[in-house]
C-alpha cells in the first residue's frame, strides 16, 4: 500500500506575468490552488479461483460486522485504565470494574449473542489487534485467573480460544483481515484505529504475494 499525491496544473489568467503554478498534495511543499484529497492505493489481491474470491467476500462481511465491537472494547479499556489510575482503594476499583462490566454486558449482550462462531473468532483476533493483549489476558487482568479459565473453557466448547492472537505476518487470514480493514478505511466505511501491534503493512503485500496458507474455515 502506498499514498499517491495529487498533482494539478493551475491555469493562470491571460494577463498573468510569471511562472505557472502547480499544486502538490503534500505538507512540505509550497502550494497554490485547492488542496486535493489524498488517494490511497492498494496492491491488487490475486485469487486463484472463484472459490477463493467468495471466501474473501465472506471474510470481509464477517470482519466489518465485528470490527466495531473490537474498537469499542479498546476504547472502553482505555477509559477503564485511565479511571482506575485515579482510584486508590482496591475495594472501589473492584466495584468500578464490576459496574463497567455490567454496563457493557447489559448494553451489548443481545448483539454479541447473535454473532456466529466464525465472527466470534475474528472478534477475538481483532481485540488483540486493537489492544495488544489477548482476550484471555484482558479477562485475567480485570478479574482473576479462575474467571479467565472459565471463559477460556466456555469458548473452547465452540472451538474458540480466547488466547488467539492476530498475526498478519504469519497467518494468511489475518493478512486478509488487515487488507479488508485498510480498504474499508480508505473507502470511508469504518473509523480505523492504529494497531497496537508491530508489523509493516507495506511489506505484508510482498510477503503474501503468493498465499502460503489456506483460509481458516
Amino acid at each position: 500500500m502506498f499514498s499517491a499525491f495529487g498533482y494539478t496544473q493551475i491555469e493562470p489568467p491571460e494577463d498573468f506575468e510569471g511562472e505557472r503554478l502547480y499544486q502538490f498534495e503534500t505538507d512540505s511543499l509550497p502550494q497554490a490552488g485547492i488542496r486535493l484529497q489524498e488517494v490511497v492505493l492498494f496492491q491488487p489481491l490475486k485469487f486463484r479461483s472463484m472459490k477463493e474470491l467468495r471466501e474473501y467476500v465472506i471474510l470481509r462481511n464477517r470482519t466489518l460486522r465485528v470490527y466495531p465491537y473490537a474498537k469499542l472494547a479498546s476504547d472502553r479499556l482505555d477509559t477503564l485504565s485511565i479511571r482506575l489510575e485515579s482510584i486508590k482503594s482496591k475495594r472501589k476499583k473492584k466495584a468500578y470494574i464490576k459496574r463497567i462490566e455490567k454496563f457493557i454486558y447489559d448494553e451489548f449482550e443481545e448483539e454479541l449473542k447473535k454473532l456466529s462462531r466464525s465472527q466470534g473468532r475474528i472478534l477475538i483476533k481483532l481485540v488483540h489487534r486493537q489492544t495488544g493483549e489477548t482476550t484471555h489476558t484482558l479477562v485475567k487482568e480485570l478479574r482473576n485467573g479462575w474467571r479467565a479459565f472459565f471463559y477460556q473453557t466456555t469458548a473452547s466448547l465452540f472451538k474458540l480460544s480466547l488466547k488467539d492472537t492476530y498475526d498478519p505476518e504469519n497467518n494468511y487470514e489475518d493478512f486478509l483481515i488487515e487488507d479488508i480493514l485498510q480498504r474499508a478505511y480508505g473507502d470511508g466505511l469504518i473509523d480505523l484505529d492504529p494497531t497496537a501491534l508491530t508489523y509493516n503493512l507495506d511489506s505484508l503485500y510482498t510477503l503474501w504475494k503468493a498465499p502460503k496458507n489456506p483460509l481458516v474455515k
